[in-house]
């Protein structure tokens, strides 16, 4: 009999929420000033890094959730693939199978990542409370479209969302400096790629660091 109790003590005891400890939104840049070979870049360069060993190790770990956005003008923004929890193997690898072949979303618009960090933002209401929640921002270019981006930045350190990017630069640091000072949160950082061609490794570094749990 109190066998019976226990067990139905136990049983009304609260389910514990699923394990998470990133919510990554990782944002590609699908501008004008992206052509197909630099989209091709980023999508195979997503796709390469989410198969790398340390990365799969620490996705599956950490039974993060990952999704992919595209972006560029006032009204470009779009989920190309939708939230995914990484519990094992097998699930990232489905999910960089689908990051290398994704369609591009838009074509021929300006660049406006304010928008794109207030969209982002508004995806975490549809995953669980992970102990950190990042938007990863990449682009090749300053905005020519679209509201403040200091402003959706201080939006996001309000709501505990980390922002990180990538500039990828052609010439300088132009890109680079423009993220530190109006894009990454306080306590994010930003990488520099030289070029769309740098882009692959540079994801692969960055996608390490956002999900370790000593770095991120």
């Amino acid at each position: 009999m109190l066998r019976l109790v226990f067990a139905s003590m136990i049983s009304l005891l609260p389910v514990a929420a699923q394990a998470c400890d990133t919510a990554l939104v990782l944002t590609i840049d699908v501008s004008n000033s992206i052509d197909p070979g630099e989209y091709r870049l980023q999508t195979d360069g997503l796709a390469d890094a989410l198969r790398d060993p340390e990365i799969v190790e620490a996705m599956v770990e950490g039974e993060n959730f990952l999704t992919v956005v595209q972006w560029s003008g006032v009204d470009k923004q779009a989920v190309v693939i939708p939230w995914a929890q990484m519990r094992t193997a097998l699930d990232v690898e489905s999910f960089a199978q689908k990051a290398r072949l994704m369609e591009r979303a838009f074509v021929l618009s300006d660049t406006a990542p304010a928008e794109a960090i207030y969209f982002s933002l508004a995806l975490f209401d549809d995953v669980p409370q992970c102990e950190r929640k990042v938007i990863d921002v990449s682009g090749d270019g300053t905005p020519n479209g679209g509201s403040d981006t200091r402003a959706a930045r201080n939006a996001a350190e309000r709501a505990g969302v980390t922002i990180n990017g990538i500039a990828i630069e052609s010439m300088g640091l132009a890109i680079t400096n423009f993220f530190r000072g109006a894009v990454i949160t306080r306590n994010g950082f930003v990488m520099t790629a030289r070029t769309h061609r740098e882009y692959p490794q540079t994801i692969r570094a960055k996608i390490l660091r956002e999900i370790s749990r000593i770095l991120g």
